[in-house]
């Protein structure tokens, strides 16, 4: 068994006029200029995890591990339309337009804010995780492999912290436009701006270092069917147990979110988590939340 002792989450639902701010845990603040929401979200849940496990930097380096899951990647319209304008000829895409002026209309900055890798660097950078890491990349049944790659390492005593994130930008252009196309198609009121992050530890550790046991993971397997992709879609399907499901699509960081809440209820309860995924990966855990 698993000790969760510390569990954050952070969300934002259609029409949630609230601006992210994550500067305040940011070792240097010029880096804010490089994060995008998915930056946001990963850095705020990591911040309150680690402090609700009573960790800071000089107790992590390079005993602390970092296992991150990654929804879509996030694009605005805006950022995509004058790259399209002037990578067309007449009304058909041209690679040769693009590649010779088309994609420097971009701005900049902007593969720092969308590409999956950034919330671990962030994450990583930002609070001091100097040991193995773990990222995966876009949906739930990854956390899962995570999950299991983070009790690995804790068992065989490779590391003594593990700190496992899982963050989704989707209120954008892109994402929305991806869930609009699948079948079901997942409505843009359905999609929320997720994070949730789980601070785990082997109990003797935790009791060593007088940490509270928040959570227990008790059990957790997974398996992957191979499958025809072009025949066999199917939607994914989460069912939770013992906590309230909350609302709306939140891309991997739903199981995480779900543990974090208990734990802030602070209600003793045993969740239950079962899953099956478009890529046919089925999984299921098991959380003992006490009180």
């Amino acid at each position: 068994m698993i000790a969760v002792t510390g569990a954050s989450s952070v969300a934002l639902g259609p029409g949630d006029p609230r601006t992210l701010e994550p500067t305040a845990f940011l070792r240097a603040k010029k880096t804010r200029k490089f994060m995008g929401t998915q930056d946001d979200l990963a850095v705020i849940a990591a911040a309150g995890a680690l402090e609700q496990a009573g960790l800071q930097a000089p107790q992590l380096g390079e005993r602390a591990g970092l296992f991150a899951v990654v929804g879509y990647i996030p694009f605005n319209r805006d950022d995509i339309d004058p790259v399209l304008e002037s990578s067309l000829d007449g009304e058909r895409f041209s690679m040769t337009r693009f590649s010779s002026g088309g994609f420097q209309r971009a701005h900049p900055l902007l593969t720092f804010r969308c590409l999956p890798n950034m919330p671990a660097f962030h994450v990583s950078a930002n609070f001091d995780l100097q040991g193995p890491y773990f990222v995966s990349y876009p949906g739930p049944g990854q956390v899962y492999s995570a999950l299991e790659e983070a009790h690995i390492l804790l068992q065989d005593g490779t590391i003594d912290c593990a700190v496992v994130l899982a963050v989704a930008h989707q209120r954008n252009f892109l994402v929305e436009h991806h869930f609009s196309r699948l079948s079901p198609p997942v409505p843009v009121t359905e999609l929320w701006d997720a994070a949730a992050c789980l601070i785990l530890e082997r109990p003797e550790s935790a009791a060593a270092r007088g940490a509270a046991t928040r959570a227990t993971l008790r059990s957790l397997e997974h398996r992957y069917a191979p499958h025809d992709a072009l025949t066999s879609e199917r939607a994914t399907r989460e069912i939770l147990t013992g906590v309230a499901q909350p609302p709306g699509e939140r891309g991997p960081a739903l199981l995480l979110t779900a543990v974090a809440e208990a734990v802030r209820a602070h209600a003793a309860t045993e969740v239950e988590h079962r899953l099956q995924t478009r890529d046919h990966v089925s999984a299921h855990s098991t959380w003992q939340v006490h009180g």
